[in-house]
Formats: structure tokens, sequence, C-alpha cells
């Protein structure tokens, strides 16, 4: 988990990163929209929800609704949030065209490191790809990242009738693995990280579990 100059979170605070040219791309290029599949597909599973039960799902830095899409096909419904103008505008042109799919989603503007905006056990689960790490710069002279991902977190959990989320994201190092955990823990969650295929660089991926009010064991790796 080194660190590279070439993270997109080094290079541009995530409203200016994403902008109209980086949605297109996640939009309308094929290899983009598989693996979002393949990682929505596996942060599902580790949601560990009730069978054969549709839930009402909260999705952040839901993006162009690449993630909502894979909800909606196994019969949820769910609210995207993200920080991104561009993605969401994208999002809301995916959505319209996908009308005959009975694509099912509402989309928020904001900034995760100030809260989730929702009352309280609004959401049966909450999922979100590649997007948790963001939290860790500090784009402003004003932001603090433990206090971003303790705010985040702690709304997040209020927000949750019973908490569970997963979060697929890309560490930088164990440092921020610690942090992201640490801040997690304290405003409630329990749970842990799943590592599937450790043993790969390219395919390597990381899911941050948390849950509370149940007890029970972490899903076992892919390899």
């Amino acid at each position: 988990m080194a660190s590279s100059c070439r993270r997109p979170e080094h290079m541009a605070p995530p409203e200016m990163f994403y902008n109209e040219e980086e949605a297109k791309k996640y939009s309308q290029n094929s290899r983009m929209i598989e693996i979002q599949s393949q990682m929505s597909e596996r942060a599902l599973e580790l949601l560990n929800l009730p069978e054969d039960q549709p839930c009402f799902l909260l999705d952040v830095g839901c993006g162009s609704g690449l993630s909502g899409d894979y909800l909606s096909e196994e019969g949820h419904c769910w609210v995207g949030v993200d920080i991104s103008t561009a993605m969401l505008v994208d999002a809301v042109s995916s959505l319209d065209v996908a009308l005959d799919r009975e694509v099912e989603g509402d989309l928020v503007l904001g900034d995760m490191g100030e809260g989730m905006p929702f009352r309280p056990g609004t959401f049966d689960g909450c999922i979100s790809i590649s997007a948790l790490q963001w939290l860790c710069n500090a784009d402003k002279k004003t932001h603090s990242p433990p206090k971003r991902l303790y705010t985040f977190f702690s709304t997040l959990y209020s927000s949750l009738r019973s908490p569970r989320a997963v979060f697929q994201l890309y560490p930088e190092n164990s440092e921020q693995l610690e942090l992201i955990t640490s801040q997690a823990m304290r405003a409630g969650f329990s749970g842990g990280m799943v590592v599937d295929y450790p043993n790969s660089t390219k395919a390597k991926k990381f899911f941050l579990c948390l849950f509370a009010g149940f007890s029970g064991t972490l899903p076992k790796i892919s390899l």
C-alpha cells in the first residue's frame, strides 16, 4: 500500500477531480462499468442483508449511479450521495435513459465529511465504492481528517435502522487504514477489514465491513 503521486485524491479535491470528463469515463467505459458492478456485487454480498427482502439502501459516493444500477437490479431501492455535481448530472441522465429498466434512486449533492443529512433509522444498510479514502485528505485548511471521518461515521450510524455498512476503498497505507477504522469504531460500529485476493497486486480489494447491534463473523476472503 505504498503511496503514489498518481492517486486521484492527491491531484484535486473530489468535486474538482470528478468533472464532466471523468463522469463520461464512468458512464461510457465498459471496463469501468464492469469493475464497478463487480465491486458493488461484492459489497452487497458482504452487507449480508436478509434474503429475498427488498431493502432501502444508501450509496455513499454514488458517482454516476453505476452501483445504484446494480442495487436496483437486485430489487432494492436506494438513495445516492456524492460531492461531484458533474457525476450526479451524469447519473440523472443515466437514470432517465434507464427508466424502462425500472431503476429507482434519489440523488443528493453532499460532502460526506460534513455528515449524512438523513433522519435516524432511515436506511437498512449502506454501501460505498471507492470513496472513503478521500476523507483522509485535508483539501482545505479547516479540514481535519479524523474529525471528518468521525462526523461521517457517527451520522451514518444514526441514519441506519440496524447499522450495517460495507465500504470498498483504496487505502494508501496501514496508517490510513488505522485512522479510518478507529473513527468508525469510535462512532459505535464494530467489524473489520475483508481483503479479497490478498496475494495479488492488481486484483487486491479492501472492504471495510461495519456492523452493530448483532454479533457475527466477517465473511471469508476471495482467493
